[in-house]
This record gives C-alpha cells, structure tokens and sequence, in this order.
C-alpha cells in the first residue's frame, strides 16, 4: 500500500541522513503496482532498489538485494513485502520463506521486522499485527497517518494483545514525517483534554 511504501522511503531518508547507504527492496511481487511505485520513489529520491518481477518469487528479489547490498556496502536493507491480507495463506507461507532467505543469507545481519499499521485501522489493526507476527515475527510497529485526526488507539491493543512495541509514527507525507514513538505526547493525544 501507499503507507508501506512511503514508510519505507522514510526509513531510507533517515538512515541517508544518519551517512548510510540504504537499498529499497520491492518484494511486493503480488501487485505491479507497489513495485512501480516504490521504483519512483527511489528514483525520486536516488536511493538504490531492487525490484522483484511482478508475480515472481519475492525471495529471490530478497536474495538478489541482499547479494548486492553485501557486494557494494548497502546497508540498512530495507525490504517492501505484500501486506494487509493476513487472511491469506499463500502470502504468509511466503513471508516465513522470506524469513527463511535472510536467516540462511545473513545470519549475523541485525534484522528487524516492522509492521505498517494506518492509525485508523481499529480492530482490523490488531488482526493484521496478530497474523503477521505469527507468520514473519514481527518486532515492532510503525503507526501511520497520526496527522489526519486518527488518535491510534489500535496501538494500544496492539502492546496489551502481542506485545509489540510501536517504534514509529508517520505524522505526514514528507521524508522527515516519521518520528520516534514518544509515548508521553502519544497518551497526549490519544487521551486529549481528558487529563
């Protein structure tokens, strides 16, 4: 979705402003249309990518960016996989494949799965983040459009069901717009004038 892609385009602005060199990966060979979009914004932006073949192996476009990231210095690897359908068993079978590939490519790599939840999601928020933590192990959320009136209380259920921690909130559309979560400023506005 639009979200996963410009929260990946965030992730990369970040590490290019901390003197990384980030690769994008478009895994999200189930719909042309994510890979054509993430393949501008790294245009846009001159970040490198690789992109998978529409309705190809997402592990092997995972496999082919790992390979270069390791042979030209590319680091953080920041991978774009199919997302919100976690009813769909084909697609969790490929994010456990996924995980799989880097395990056996980079086992010493320090890897970090982040889950891209619209902050206006309610009760489907926590289905998607159950669903793709048993399937991908998920380490963290990074909670969007916190700028367009949603409180994000999906957070919420989030931490107290799975356990998992928000890492990031997206509070617009430019590549600066992802902040650390701030759990103090967070209760501000999810509570707002009832404290």
């Amino acid at each position: 979705s639009s979200d996963v892609c410009s929260s990946d385009l965030k992730l990369a602005a970040r590490a290019k402003a901390a003197s990384l060199h980030p690769v994008l990966v478009a895994a999200d060979t189930f719909r042309a249309a994510a890979i054509d979009q993430l393949r501008l914004l790294a245009t846009r932006t001159e970040t490198a990518l690789v992109a998978g073949r529409p309705a190809g192996d997402p592990s092997a476009a995972i496999h082919d960016a790992l390979t270069q990231a390791n042979a030209r210095g590319l680091s953080p690897v920041i991978i774009d996989t199919a997302g919100r359908m976690q009813t769909k068993s084909g697609l969790m079978d490929e994010l456990t494949k996924m995980r799989r590939v880097i395990q056996k490519l980079a086992p010493d790599a320090d890897v970090e799965v982040l889950l891209v939840i619209d902050a206006t999601a309610g009760q489907n928020g926590l289905a998607q983040a159950s669903g793709f933590n048993r399937a991908a192990g998920v380490d963290g959320v990074i909670l969007t459009k916190l700028d367009a009136g949603a409180r994000g209380g999906v957070a919420l259920a989030v931490r107290r069901e799975l356990g998992l921690p928000v890492r990031w909130v997206g509070v617009g559309e430019g590549g600066s717009d992802l902040l650390p979560f701030d759990a103090e400023a967070f209760a501000d506005g999810l509570l707002g004038d009832a404290v």
